[in-house]
């Protein structure tokens, strides 16, 4: 099946994307990304989020889409090494030396080729093969023929742009924010003058409309597209939950009704494009040339409106438990998911002094999980007769079961080199 990628420039689109049904997030760290003026994370939420990705399943991409000079290089392993350590699934790299450093210093990370390097072709992606990089994303300016003929004479994973702001010029070529203001977009600092008016009416002559392909994703599915990729790692995190929550919903219907009972609502449509409007829907190149109608000349706006579900919204787990309390014997907890289980235990079960606890009274304490990625389903207890557990340590158990548990799953993501 195909991946649902979803952006996030800061924690909170972060969880509002694994919440409303990403597959995997791309975001920028605190250095050598394209969005040096998203929020970002810091290295402690970085790990964090790859964690929380990994214990739903997800994935979590870095991007190093800029060029680098060449102190950098020099800094790139100590920056990279503690997200590596902590199970990075991939990195987005536009520099073709950073490539080459990092297939040769962390071999182990897989390596995914940027928009940025204005891939167009079958030989620039055997290049990059060749190279080590395991995805490439295309131009956004080629059609799905030209997809299609990349996949099928290299083999490689696909990355496609199907939703969000679209560039004039392609990716990693344009020059404009450096002439006009010093401000290089391969640097991660584009102004985005594009997006300016250029003429004496006010009217944005160079502003693209923003792509939307919901009504064509059984075609890109079918022309090659693996990874299916939303832009927009400067939108807030509403934008993110609402498209992430449409393509989802989309994506599997088609993997559940085929193209034949693939059909999109025209109400669901409205409401995607609700969630920013730049005057009008843009389909990009995947089906022609360009055109004059992909240019707005319509300043773009916010809808009022925006979708609040998924925002602030955590996951957690489903998992089993059992807690024994029986007399003359130490308390122990033990909990479960799927292969995966971790067991504490505490002091010897006192004798109750005056009033016994009984199963209510353990399964109240253990069901205070709000702060953590799980919650009981199923909770089994073996209790012995007049026996009593501090709800001190009956707490202190709980939380050292569960924090168990957790790095008993993450145990198979991390890396050593």
């Amino acid at each position: 099946m195909a991946e649902l990628l979803i952006p996030a420039g800061n924690m909170e689109c972060f969880y509002a994307a694994v919440a409303a049904g990403a597959d995997a997030i791309y975001a920028g760290g605190p250095r050598f990304g394209a969005r040096a003026y998203a929020g970002n994370f810091t290295e402690e939420e970085y790990v964090q989020a790859i964690n929380y990705a990994h214990l739903f399943g997800k994935k979590m991409y870095m991007t190093l889409n800029i060029l680098m000079k060449e102190d950098e290089m020099a800094q790139i392993h100590d920056f990279l090494l503690p997200y590596y350590e902590a199970g990075l699934d991939g990195v987005i790299v536009q520099d073709v030396g950073l490539i080459r450093y990092i297939r040769r210093e962390f071999p182990k990370l897989p390596v995914h080729a940027s928009t940025q390097m204005a891939l167009t072709g079958v030989y620039g992606a055997r290049y990059l093969q060749s190279l080590g990089a395991e995805r490439i994303v295309p131009a956004r300016e080629l059609s799905l023929a030209e997809i299609k003929k990349i996949h099928d004479e290299t083999g490689m994973e696909i990355e496609v742009f199907i939703h969000g702001a679209m560039c004039y010029s392609y990716s990693g070529m344009c020059l404009m924010s450096s002439f006009l203001g010093g401000r290089s977009g391969n640097r991660g600092r584009c102004a985005g003058p594009c997006r300016q008016p250029y003429e004496k009416d006010g009217r944005y002559i160079l502003s693209m409309k923003d792509l939307c392909t919901l009504e064509l994703l059984p075609d890109i599915l079918e022309a090659g597209g693996y990874s299916l990729k939303v832009e927009g790692r400067m939108k807030a995190p509403e934008y993110v939950a609402g498209v992430a929550a449409m393509y989802r919903k989309y994506l599997d219907l088609y993997y559940e009704k085929g193209r034949e009972g693939y059909k999109v609502n025209k109400k669901d449509l409205e409401k995607l494009l609700n969630l920013y409007s730049r005057s009008g829907r843009n389909t990009g190149y995947f089906t022609k040339h360009n055109g004059y109608e992909m240019v707005t000349i319509e300043r773009g706006s916010y809808a009022t409106d925006l979708p609040k579900d998924f925002v602030n919204e955590k996951k957690q787990l489903p998992i089993k438990g059992k807690v024994t309390a029986r007399n003359g014997e130490n308390v122990e907890i033990t909990v479960e998911r799927g292969d995966k289980s971790f067991t504490v235990k505490g002091c010897e079960v006192q004798e109750a002094s005056k009033r016994p606890m009984v199963e209510a009274d353990f399964k109240k304490q253990m069901e205070k999980t709000g702060n953590t990625p799980f919650f009981f389903e199923k909770l089994d207890f073996d209790l012995g007769n007049n026996v009593f557990v501090p709800v001190k340590l009956l707490n202190e158990l709980r939380r050292s079961a569960l924090a168990g548990l957790e790095e008993e799953i993450l145990s198979e993501y991390k890396r050593t080199l």
